[in-house]
């Protein structure tokens, strides 16, 4: 499903992503783990294309996408949970829901299934998404990502600042997203072991180089918990 090949990516002149390879599949979550500092956000930014790439490919669906846009890369099928949320906040929750739907038709409802995957958001339609909880801001963000059926969702550190409870109820969401096949899940993350208990595929990097990759049941045994260890 998507399929990232040498990307090199800088900052005036400092170089952040250094020949970074990635793939994901469907079905399967592959988590990006690795201190602070070391790319995992620009790389995220850098696959939907809000920031551009120096040199390399990205391929989605098997079609280049490294010069499309953050509107065509979200037309063809990628949703993006960023770090912090980014949720609206003078807009009320289905406004929100509804940014996540900006690109097609007006008349196009907001999918029930994100209440049956995130129920506290029914019942908070009205309220407007400043007055929600950290917890609850981050659910919507991830509602807002999938309200469009996408088939590669991508997530910035979902569980930052987040309480123990909500955190627990976004993994079982995540894994029940990739168990139905249909998608495609890359996971940045710092919690390693909310990082190990999904991941299907693992990637460690290190001053913007991949320096380790594997399955996720071998990431104990691979040492991984070391690599990130600040």
């Amino acid at each position: 499903m998507l399929n990232v090949t040498n990307i090199n990516q800088y900052y005036g002149g400092s170089h952040i992503l250094r020949d970074v390879n990635l793939q994901a599949e469907l079905g399967k979550i592959t988590v990006v783990l690795g201190r602070n500092g070391v790319g995992k956000t620009t790389l995220l930014k850098s696959l939907m294309g809000l920031i551009p790439i120096k040199t390399g490919a990205i391929e989605f669906n098997n079609k280049p996408i490294q010069n499309a846009t953050p509107f065509e890369r979200a037309r063809a099928g990628i949703g993006f949970v960023p770090q912090g949320r980014e949720i609206f906040a003078r807009l009320t929750v289905e406004e929100n829901l509804r940014m996540g739907l900006a690109y097609k038709p007006a008349s196009t409802p907001i999918p029930p299934e994100l209440f049956e995957l995130f129920p506290v958001l029914k019942q908070m339609l009205q309220r407007r998404g400043g007055d929600l909880s950290g917890g609850q801001q981050q659910q919507l963000a991830i509602a807002r990502a999938l309200a469009a059926g996408p088939k590669l969702l991508m997530l910035d550190e979902p569980t930052e600042g987040i309480q123990p409870s909500i955190i627990k109820d976004i993994g079982r969401v995540i894994r029940m997203l990739a168990d139905r096949g249909d998608m495609a899940i890359v996971l940045v993350e710092q919690y390693y072991d909310f990082a190990q208990e999904l991941a299907d595929h693992y990637v460690v990097m290190e001053r913007g180089a991949v320096r380790a990759q594997g399955l996720g049941r071998n990431m104990e045994a691979d040492g991984v918990r070391q690599m990130v260890a600040i």
